[in-house]
């Protein structure tokens, strides 16, 4: 199984919102950070905009940020929102399917029960996890460092 480039540089992209909390994050700077395109990102967007998972603000001094925590975004969130299509086999498929072991295969309920495996690890994770595991990402990113106090991470002022 693999996952697509869009659902790749969606959990990118939230990353790059999280590592920036507290500030919109504009498509500009998280295309350069990834060396990726501006209208890639903004496809990518949409459908995370319609699930909530961000928000988008319009205008000049419009941007993109998280549309909740990063703690409560999980990466199956984000990949069932992303990826088109789970069929792993042909008997996964909706509509005729040629094989004519289809309701007496083991096959089918292997795969299914895997497809499950890999759901709940994904839902385990959330992208908090995933920047708080690299604690330089805001330097690799470009971004402001952030600051903890009282066990809280606030942004760094911008120098």
């Amino acid at each position: 199984m693999r996952l697509t480039k869009q659902t790749n540089y969606a959990i990118r992209m939230l990353m790059y919102c999280a590592a920036n909390e507290g500030r919109l994050s504009r498509i500009p700077e998280i295309a350069r950070a990834y060396g990726v395109s501006e209208l890639f990102l903004f496809k990518i967007l949409q459908p995370l905009n319609k699930a909530g998972i961000v928000e988008t603000v319009r205008g000049r001094n419009g941007g993109v940020r998280l549309g909740r925590a990063a703690n409560a975004i999980s990466l199956f969130d984000v990949v069932k929102v992303t990826e088109d299509n789970f069929a792993m086999a042909e008997c996964f498929e909706e509509g005729v399917v040629e094989c004519p072991l289809v309701d007496s295969c083991g096959l089918n309920s292997a795969l299914r029960k895997a497809l499950n495996a890999f759901f709940g690890v994904l839902a385990e994770y959330s992208i908090d996890d995933l920047v708080k595991a690299r604690p330089q990402i805001n330097f690799l990113l470009g971004l402001p460092e952030r600051m903890e106090k009282n066990g809280v991470v606030a942004a760094a002022p911008a120098a």
